[in-house]
Formats: structure tokens, C-alpha cells, sequence
């Protein structure tokens, strides 16, 4: 069996300051034998005990520094949130996902506040977790049965966000995310998106609009035509010339909204 100063040794040399409850079975018993629970147990007792983990809800701890030994769970959540987030995501999808809708238009416009509800749009899983009162929200999206994360995921970037490197919508597939109501509690917000479109009217690749509305986007597009005609004509008319040679797909998608 391993020795505690080892198990300690080993947790802080974990790049992440975020430790789930399986990170410490895999240091103390990477086989996860049912005899060794009861000493698994008695270890995170004693790392929380000489201040060597600190618990932020069941089954996930944080390792402290002097900074943050002073602070409540609620702070240390908000301090490092996006250091949480990456953690959920390495631990169900791994690497094959992107941060989408309107936090991710958000960080392009460099607002790396804590959302209430965050989409992480993935190929496999559909499932909800919270920190606190934030919701990570894992989707998958498909149309016509069709999975669509690998088309999708042609239209991301890497970004930086308080050291931690993550995957989200390009401005593009953003702007249209963000003009979706994706159930009836949300709401549209056109501050953001008319914010967007005149910082960046000039720098929108094009032909992205044209890739993104055969995958999904219907409605989105009609939205966005109304939200840019009193604010960029060039982009105005691109929207608008999506609808025209689309026409049929808005009538349809108008059609089963009504039925």
C-alpha cells in the first residue's frame, strides 16, 4: 500500500488544482478493490484534515493554496470555475467538444464572466452538472438522425481563459448559436448579437454562414437578417440571401412551429 506522504507527493504534482474523489482511488488504489474503500476514506479524511485538500461539494476537492484556505467553497467555485469545467470535460468526453452558444460570443468579445448555464456541445453524451448554482450542460446536436459534432466541429478555435486552454464556436457559428431559442425560458439577446455584429462586421468570414445554415440553423438565420438590417447592409444582405435561396426551409420550419 502506498504511503500517505507519497499519495500527498502525487496530488501536488497534479497539474490540476481540481481533484475528484476517482483521482485519489487511482492513487491509493488504482484498482478500486471494494476491501480498500474504508482506507480510501480515512485518506481524504486526513488530506482535508492537515489542509492538504479542501472539500468543494461530494466527492470533489480542490488543493488549496494560503490564498485560498481563507476563502468559502462559493468563492473557491467562482475562482476556479473555468479550472472546474475542463475538468468535467477531461473526465467524460476528453478532448471532443466545443464551448457553444452565447458564452462562447461572449469570450469573443473577451466577457469571461461565469455563466449561469454553459453548453458543451459534444459527439456522445447528453447530461447535465452543476457546481454550485452553474450548470454545465453537455448536448449533443443532430438533424435529420444525422450526428452533426463532426461537421461542427470544423467551425471552432482555441482559446485561453485564466491559463486553461479550451475549444469553442467560431465567431461565425457563435453569432448564430446565440440567435437560437433553444427551449421557451430563454430569450434572444440582441444587445449581444448587435454588440458582436458591429465590432466585428468587417471581419465575419462569409462563407461560414453559407456552411453553417445547411447543417441546422433555420430560424437563426431570419433573426439575424432583422437584428443586422438597421446595422451592417452587407451582412444584412448576406443573411437575406440565405433566406431566398432557402425559402422553402423557413416555411417549413415556420410550418412546424405552428402545427
Amino acid at each position: 500500500m502506498i504511503t500517505f506522504d507519497k499519495i500527498v507527493n502525487k496530488l501536488l504534482k497534479k497539474w490540476w488544482k481540481i481533484i475528484f474523489l476517482n483521482d485519489i482511488f487511482e492513487i491509493v488504489d488504482p484498482e478500486k478493490k471494494p476491501e480498500y474503500a474504508t482506507i480510501v476514506n480515512k485518506t481524504i479524511y486526513r488530506l482535508k484534515s492537515e489542509n492538504i485538500i479542501k472539500t468543494i461539494r461530494n466527492g470533489v476537492y480542490i488543493i488549496p493554496n494560503k490564498e485560498d484556505e481563507k476563502l468559502n467553497e462559493i468563492d473557491l467555485i467562482e475562482k476556479y470555475y473555468f479550472a472546474f469545467v475542463k475538468k468535467y470535460i477531461v473526465e467524460n468526453i476528453w478532448s471532443e467538444y466545443f464551448i457553444s452558444g452565447k458564452k462562447s460570443l461572449e469570450i469573443h468579445l473577451k466577457n469571461y464572466s461565469i455563466p449561469e448555464k454553459l453548453v458543451i456541445i459534444n459527439r456522445k453524451i447528453n447530461k447535465k452538472v452543476f457546481i454550485w448554482k452553474y450548470q454545465i450542460i453537455f448536448k449533443t446536436i443532430t438533424a435529420w438522425k444525422v450526428n452533426l459534432f463532426q461537421k461542427l466541429s470544423c467551425l471552432t478555435k482555441s482559446v485561453e481563459i485564466q491559463w486553461v486552454n479550451f475549444k469553442i464556436s467560431n465567431l461565425e457559428l457563435a453569432l448564430v448559436e446565440t440567435s437560437i431559442i433553444s427551449d421557451n425560458l430563454e430569450w434572444i439577446d440582441i444587445e449581444l448579437i448587435s454588440k458582436a455584429i458591429k465590432k466585428y462586421a468587417k471581419f465575419f468570414e462569409i462563407e461560414h454562414f453559407y456552411v453553417i445554415w445547411e447543417l441546422k440553423y433555420i430560424m437563426a438565420f431570419n433573426r439575424l437578417k432583422e437584428i443586422s438590417k438597421n446595422l451592417d447592409e452587407k451582412l444584412y444582405q448576406v443573411f437575406l440571401d440565405i433566406i431566398k435561396k432557402n425559402w422553402w426551409l423557413f416555411i417549413g420550419e415556420w410550418l412546424r412551429k405552428i402545427i
